[in-house]
């Protein structure tokens, strides 16, 4: 009998590439992914990784067990869809995972929508990175995947065997201390905030590139500092250190910020509800799904008056 949790991490194994990758993805160490890999060779009787020293990849046998797999983990999620719908109302267990600023403006709202499913559970878990969201998706390890995109290009409804339902576009605005001489403006030009002190994420992040193309378009440079963390820097604003721009959903509950328009058009992000297609019939998943587009809508619909 072949074991699903270990079929899973094979499947993992194949959309990283590596032990490591894999170990980091499903938050396990490299040695318990290797051992369930190699318990999972003992089940099957047939090598189904080629190992050396330093890498792993996958042998024949373990890619055609792999294509067996994706067809065992939707046949799961077609079998758990069949039965949840015999229910009388939304009931078991929704595993989330969400970047921390998307949960903390969207989980309160969400619990209280939910709260008339008694016997409906969300788990809600920090995401680690979309890819590896994404990943814990298709393996079936994840009911629900909240996402950020900054492309400014609207994801099509169904990739693969996923499915993406965009709940937001979370506009970007300017964050000063409270006391900043331009904190009783309704609305800043970036060239108002040419001569300050900027703190934003590092080279490469989704942010500081929407950052970047704000000082290119209006020709300005800018002194940055650098820091991880959105919530670290709207911390650094709030004490006086410097100026930033951030999304809306990141900034709007603060109290020690003060929130402004920019006037220039900036690309801000869209936020994406990402779920196995064969989910699609499960009343939990559907019900976690629809007080998602609910407190969204609510929480943007105030971003449209601010």
């Amino acid at each position: 009998m072949l074991d699903v949790r270990r079929l899973r991490l094979l499947y993992e194994f194949a959309a990283h590439g590596s032990i490591a990758a894999t170990a980091v993805a499903t938050g396990q160490t490299a040695s318990a992914v290797s051992q369930q890999l190699a318990a999972l060779e003992q089940e099957t009787g047939v090598a189904l990784l080629e190992r050396t020293a330093r890498s792993a990849q996958l042998t024949d046998a373990g890619r055609r067990l792999v294509e067996h797999t994706g067809a065992i983990l939707e046949a799961i999620d077609a079998a758990e869809t069949e039965l949840a719908a015999d229910a009388a109302e939304p009931k078991g267990r929704v595993t989330v995972t969400a970047f921390p600023t998307v949960a903390v403006a969207l989980a309160g709202p969400i619990v209280r929508r939910l709260r008339r499913y008694p016997e409906l559970t969300m788990v809600l878990r920090q995401q680690l990175t979309v890819d590896e969201s994404l990943s814990r998706v298709r393996s079936g390890e994840i009911d629900l995947a909240l996402i950020d995109d900054w492309s400014g290009i609207r994801r099509p409804p169904t990739v693969g065997p996923l499915t993406y339902h965009h709940l937001v576009s979370d506009p970007l605005v300017a964050v000063l201390p409270t006391g900043h001489r331009l904190a009783a403006e309704r609305e800043l030009s970036a060239h108002a905030l040419s001569g300050e002190s900027w703190i934003a994420s590092p080279q490469g992040e989704p942010s500081r590139m929407a950052l970047d193309r704000l000082w290119r378009a209006e020709g300005i440079t800018a002194p940055v500092s650098e820091f991880e963390g959105l919530d670290t820097i709207l911390t650094l604003v709030a004490k006086g250190l410097g100026v930033t721009v951030a999304p809306w959903m990141a900034a709007v509950e603060r109290r020690d910020v003060a929130v402004r328009r920019v006037a220039e058009p900036l690309t801000g992000r869209d936020v994406y509800a990402v779920h196995r297609t064969a989910s699609t019939g499960r009343p939990a998943v559907m019900a976690v799904l629809q007080a998602l587009h609910q407190a969204a809508r609510k929480l943007m619909s105030a971003a449209d008056r601010f």
